[in-house]
């Protein structure tokens, strides 16, 4: 199921009070209950080749693409044992065609020399790496570092009764923590599974990942949430 990116205003704050996300639901305190099926995605950020792949943008930029590469297995792992738990599986893929970008993203590339393109709708480099989304898990297609910024995924995940997101992908310090902060000023609880994210020096994905667990959300591995999910499904004695 794809979802286009639209670069249209998103719900305001006031407009989401009331919406039930929080009604009598209580808080979601521990990592079990963060992860409960009924209530969770897993939400895969930016896994294509020109951020992953040898000879994608990432690479010929000077990216270490190997240790983003390490975090694909157990990323795959990790979306097999989500489908098997009934998680909610949603794919974004970042597309940066030339009359997507904007004054000050042109700006950043030409002030970084970052100009060479990627991304580009029909290309090997947009093709996801590795990951491959079941023809009923929804792929949200956006132009912008957060896959909320003019997209439907709010919408659709309100649509599913989501309340709390698992992030991974690529990169851990730019759009997967983009993704991340915007889900949490949009109320959702947010967990970032480290193991399952990379980015283009390993010491912006230490960085990212302290930031983050300070000011917004969790942090965990993806032996983690997988524990959980098995524990969730082992039969009673």
């Amino acid at each position: 199921m794809l979802f286009e990116g639209r670069l249209t205003p998103g719900p305001k704050v006031e407009e989401l009070k009331g919406d039930g996300m929080e009604k009598g639901d209580g808080l979601l305190l521990t990592l079990e209950q963060k992860v409960a099926p009924v209530h969770t995605a897993l939400v895969v950020v930016d896994v294509q080749n020109d951020f992953v792949a040898e000879g994608g943008f990432f690479d010929r930029t000077g990216g270490d693409v190997a240790s983003i590469q390490a975090a694909i297995p157990p990323l795959l792992r990790l979306i097999e044992h989500a489908r098997r738990a009934g998680v909610l599986v949603v794919f974004v893929r970042a597309i940066y065609d030339p009359e997507y970008l904007s004054g000050p993203m042109i700006e950043r590339n030409r002030r970084r020399h970052l100009e060479m393109p990627r991304c580009l709708t029909g290309t090997w480099g947009a093709d996801f790496y590795k990951v491959e989304p079941q023809p009923d898990e929804p792929i949200v297609v956006k132009h912008r570092y957060s896959a909320f910024m003019g997209t439907s995924l709010d919408q659709l995940l309100r649509q599913r009764s989501i309340r709390s997101l698992l992030l991974t992908g690529v990169a851990t310090d730019v759009c997967v923590e983009s993704t991340a902060r915007d889900a949490y000023f949009l109320d959702y609880y947010v967990t970032v599974v480290a193991d399952c994210c990379g980015a283009a020096r390993e010491q912006y994905h230490r960085d990212a990942l302290d930031r983050f667990e300070r000011d917004y959300g969790g942090v965990t591995t993806s032996d983690e949430v997988i524990g959980v999910w098995e524990r969730l499904h082992a039969p009673s004695v």
